[in-house]
């Protein structure tokens, strides 16, 4: 037993004795290409954060992409310490790629559609979008999803893919907006009387541009009610506040001047039989 004993340690010691330093200068390599690759992505994005006409999703994309290579260079290294060639490595990379390429394709679909929208860029971060059924505030674009944060601060992450391939609605794109509003009045209020008031209340908004002219029509002439359609340009930022206070006002102001805002309803006639 003493014997075989000797003889395992003496193998540990032969093990380490010729594969310790390869071990050990590997781990050093692995330990100080991590932090160099943490140090490039953070200068890549430093670089494009200097620029004013660099998009910061394109600073995010380019600083996880030089990350990613440092990374390969870094296992590539590693691994040589062990004697292993580089050309063989590349092979064997080549090879892997290939065989995961094929099992991965949803994947790299979801790259090649994140490289689309860095490109065309159909949105930047803090836009807000609709997309694929969801809407948010684009938070940030990756290699394979973008994250995005709903109104209520809910964190959605979806895959490029689908994002790419369906159609994409960016409130955020133009400096304008228009509000659309719908006023319904009683059929025996006069309809001039309305649309004036409309006018009046909309010309002490501020926020309401006069270029475009507002516009105030008789849209419909529904069930229970005339319908009057109101549109009215803003600057994008105040698209909400407006339409809020402008529903509220509007409201307020149209019963204030004796125009009534009716609910649904139906007039039944009843048919005495016995009667006739």
């Amino acid at each position: 037993m003493d014997q075989q004993m000797q003889d395992v340690i003496e193998q540990v010691y032969t093990v380490l004795a010729t594969y310790g330093l390869d071990v050990i200068g590997a781990l050093v390599i692995i330990i100080l290409g991590f932090v160099a690759a943490g140090w490039a992505r953070r200068a890549v994005e430093k670089a494009f954060s200097r620029s004013k006409r660099a998009d910061p999703t394109l600073s995010r994309f380019f600083g996880s992409l030089v990350k990613y290579a440092v990374i390969a260079f870094v296992v590539i290294a590693a691994l040589q310490q062990f004697g292993v060639e580089a050309t063989s490595l590349v092979a064997v990379f080549g090879a892997a790629g290939l065989a995961i390429g094929l099992a991965l394709q949803g994947t790299l679909s979801n790259v090649a559609a994140g490289v689309m929208l860095l490109l065309f860029r159909p949105f930047k971060i803090g836009d807000f979008v609709d997309v694929g059924g969801q809407s948010g505030t684009v938070k940030e674009v990756g290699l394979f999803t973008t994250e995005m944060a709903t109104g209520d601060n809910v964190k959605i992450i979806m895959p490029n893919g689908e994002i790419w391939g369906q159609a994409i609605k960016n409130f955020s794109a133009n400096p304008t907006r228009r509000v659309d509003l719908v006023m319904g009045i009683d059929y025996g209020d006069d309809i001039n009387t309305a649309m004036a008031t409309i006018r009046r209340v909309i010309g002490e908004e501020s926020r309401a541009h006069d270029d475009p002219e507002p516009v105030v029509v008789v849209g419909e002439l529904a069930d229970s009610s005339v319908n009057l359609i109101v549109r009215v340009w803003c600057d994008a930022g105040d698209y909400w506040g407006m339409r809020w206070d402008l529903t509220k006002k509007l409201k307020e102001q149209l019963e204030a001047d004796g125009i009534s805002i009716p609910f649904p309803q139906q007039v039944v006639h009843h048919v005495n039989e016995a009667a006739e």
